[in-house]
């Protein structure tokens, strides 16, 4: 199950919940590129030194438990949702060479198992032939709300003008991006989450896989 959108309208939540009750495995997507940002971060690699980065992104062993993130056996959690890494993720998403990297590794956590992946290119190409496919929009206003209070959630407050400003340039270089950017797969249905709740988003999707709408 493909789960794409811009950042803030509820995809991993989303997908996590549906996830535990259709007893599969759910990737965070967004998190093995901002394990890798956090890294590149960490090591004070250069965006254009190629080989650095394809070397970490290559090694890098990111693995899921429940919420929780952890790469090369330590947890990341927390770090990879600083706002230093927000800023940064889409730049390191939009290296092909990276890219190409963790669709590998995305691809191979769905060979043995039934996954729901929440992402932004995951119905278009990382699983085109995923048997359901969702796109999920929300207006902008009400996904720095929600960025807003992930990060208070994590002990930071941050203005929330300068979350809308950071949603907006996220959301120009993700779908401006040469290399797998954010769209609507044609055979996508979207759902418009911004007066929705997550239980809402949830049971509206479970609806829709299990046939009754």
């Amino acid at each position: 199950m493909a789960i794409d959108g811009p950042s803030g309208t509820g995809k991993s939540t989303t997908a996590r919940i549906l996830a535990e009750k259709l007893n599969f495995i759910y990737i965070d997507s967004g998190a093995m590129y901002r394990a890798i940002t956090f890294e590149l971060l960490k090591n004070n690699i250069k965006p254009n030194d190629i080989k650095k980065i394809v070397d970490i992104t290559t090694k890098a062993d990111i693995k899921f438990d429940g919420e929780e993130v952890f790469l090369n056996g330590k947890n990341i959690t927390k770090e990879i949702r600083s706002l230093d890494v927000t800023s940064k993720v889409s730049s390191v998403s939009a290296i092909k060479d990276v890219r190409k990297i963790l669709v590998n590794k995305q691809r191979e956590y769905a060979k043995t198992n039934d996954v729901v992946m929440d992402g932004r290119d995951i119905g278009t190409v990382v699983f085109p032939n995923a048997k359901f496919k969702f796109f999920l929009v929300c207006d902008l206003k009400t996904r720095a709300a929600r960025r807003r209070q992930d990060f208070i959630e994590h002990g930071m407050k941050l203005p929330i003008e300068k979350i809308m400003a950071e949603l907006k340039k996220r959301d120009t270089i993700d779908s401006t991006r040469k290399e797998s950017p954010l769209k609507k797969a044609k055979d996508a249905v979207e759902v418009n989450t911004t007066n929705m709740i997550i239980e809402e988003q949830v049971n509206y999707l479970l609806r829709i896989v299990n046939g009754l709408d």
